[in-house]
């Protein structure tokens, strides 16, 4: 139900004033009110929201419209364990995955962690025979994070070299093992209910693969990572490899799991533990800091502003550094997955904009290719920009130093502008951006930054009231795929029955 209160309080959020970037910085205090630097395990974090158009007034509006929505106690309640996610009646309990949340499931997550570990140091020490390689297989969550955090922190080497495979096209699969010896590579199999068909027949085709190649035993080279250990013994795998993680963990929540499995394999426990003890930082941040201070509810503060206030339909992340390549696409699922609903979480109609669509890149690459639009298109897109002081190489520091000085202009002029009487060389200015800039990237850091973005989409599907743990969205596509395999669809628009007479599917 939408909540009166919340709406009066949206209304005048729209009639305030809409002062200039350029006016806001009259006030010397802006910069030490919207910049901050968390001291975190990995390593400082500086958060610079100042080139934003949050104000005093536009924070105290939605600071009302989060009192209204009880943003500390719904807040409260995903900590605490509760039915959070209440269209599939259960907790959502991530953050206890790495230490914070109901001393229960804390406790719960530390054995399954324990029992991974176990795993995990035993396959290092070769009590599992040689083992080089890791085919990891999943899709969505089971595969986004794991990819993010290998490519992230292992381009410096690996203890076991891991492949992430997710695509049902064959093409995918096919380059992992190619890649890897048969006889030294085992295969992880990720999914919460060990039916995904897209993941299930990628591990059929790995396993004929190691049959193939002369392994005796491929079922003996599986670990499967799942919320249903007793389907994944069903399939074939042994129950000393199977690592179970808890209903109450979403899928796109999941890599401080089980699911998290690969990354540990990559950087040996120590590095796991440590990208668990990041979070936790940002978790207890989120929870212990004021909301008026709290650097997670300023970040979601801003992106209720733009999509709601300025219909902002679109927000663009450019990491500035090659090693969080991957980011972009892992907050695409984590966001839109999340907030792209059309529904509150009562089942009454959403009746304002839901999540903008996320989207982004590398830089400098995407100065290059869609930077033109953020400076002179017609839309107004807010930007952040993710930066690291410290190298991920040891080339000549010019490399660096024109990366960063890049990524600092590019903020600079979306704020300034540029006038000119050529109009193709006038820039508006006055366009958005934040900035993340991280003393070094390690485990740590990067389990912060992800879980930073995790509480930042919290945020706002709690002042718009909607549940962001469910994803009835990505089912009716699969159903009908799923009916086409089975022959047993029929009655498809007629575009749709020409494109399968095309490719030759079905009767």
């Amino acid at each position: 139900m939408i909540d009166a209160q919340a709406e009066l309080f949206w209304t005048a959020l729209a009639g305030l004033p809409r002062p200039t970037l350029k006016d806001l910085f009259a006030d010397p205090a802006r910069l030490a009110r919207y910049c901050a630097t968390l001291d975190l395990p990995g390593g400082p974090i500086l958060f610079d929201w100042s080139k934003t158009h949050l104000s005093p007034e536009v924070e105290a509006l939605l600071g009302s419209i989060a009192a209204a929505m009880d943003l500390e106690g719904r807040r409260d309640a995903l900590i605490n364990g509760e039915k959070i996610n209440n269209t599939e009646g259960r907790a959502a309990e991530h953050t206890a995955q790495r230490g914070v949340g109901k001393d229960t499931s804390v406790e719960e997550a530390e054995a399954l962690h324990a029992r991974m570990k176990m795993l995990v140091d035993a396959i290092h020490e070769g009590l599992l025979g040689d083992v080089k390689s890791l085919i990891h297989i999943g899709i969505g969550g089971s595969a986004l994070g794991p990819a993010l955090a290998i490519d992230a922190l292992t381009r410096d080497g690996a203890k076991v070299a891991v492949h992430v495979v997710s695509n049902i096209d064959g093409c995918a699969l096919e380059a992992a093992m190619n890649a890897c010896d048969p006889t030294t590579t085992m295969i992880a199999i990720a999914s919460k209910t060990f039916t995904t068909t897209e993941t299930m027949t990628n591990a059929r085709s790995a396993l004929d693969w190691l049959s193939e190649n002369g392994v005796d035993d491929p079922y003996g080279r599986v670990v499967a990572l799942t919320a249903a250990p007793e389907k994944a013994v069903e399939w074939g795998v042994d129950e000393t490899r199977v690592l179970p993680f808890s209903e109450t963990v979403g899928g796109r929540y999941s890599l401080w799991s089980s699911i998290g499995f690969p990354v540990a394999m990559a950087l040996g426990w120590q590095g796991f533990a440590e990208f668990l003890d990041g979070a936790a930082a940002i978790d207890r941040h989120f929870i212990d800091v004021d909301l008026a201070e709290n650097v997670i509810v300023r970040a979601a503060f801003a992106d209720l502003y733009y999509a709601q206030v300025r219909a902002c339909q679109t927000r663009a992340v450019f990491a500035y550094d090659e090693r969080l390549a991957l980011l972009p696409d892992y907050l695409q699922q984590l966001e839109m997955e999340s907030n792209g609903k059309r529904v509150l979480a009562d089942g009454s109609p959403l009746t304002r904009a839901s999540a903008p669509i996320t989207w982004g890149g590398v830089g400098t690459d995407a100065q290059h290719a869609v930077f033109q639009l953020l400076h002179q298109g017609t839309h107004l897109i807010p930007v952040d920009f993710l930066a690291v002081k410290v190298p991920g190489h040891d080339l000549d520091p010019v490399h660096h130093q024109i990366l960063l000085s890049n990524c600092f202009a590019q903020g600079a002029a979306l704020m300034a502008g540029k006038a000119s009487e050529d109009g193709a060389r006038a820039y508006p200015g006055d366009r958005p951006s934040a900035t993340i800039l991280c003393d070094d990237l390690n485990p740590a850091t990067l389990g912060a930054l992800i879980a930073f973005h995790e509480h930042r989409t919290f945020v706002s599907a709690a002042m718009l009231g909607i549940n962001p743990f469910d994803q009835f969205g990505v089912e009716l596509g699969k159903a009908i795929a799923k009916q086409i395999d089975t022959g047993a669809g029929e009655g498809f628009d007629p575009s749709t029955e020409a494109l399968l007479a095309a490719a030759g599917i079905g009767g």
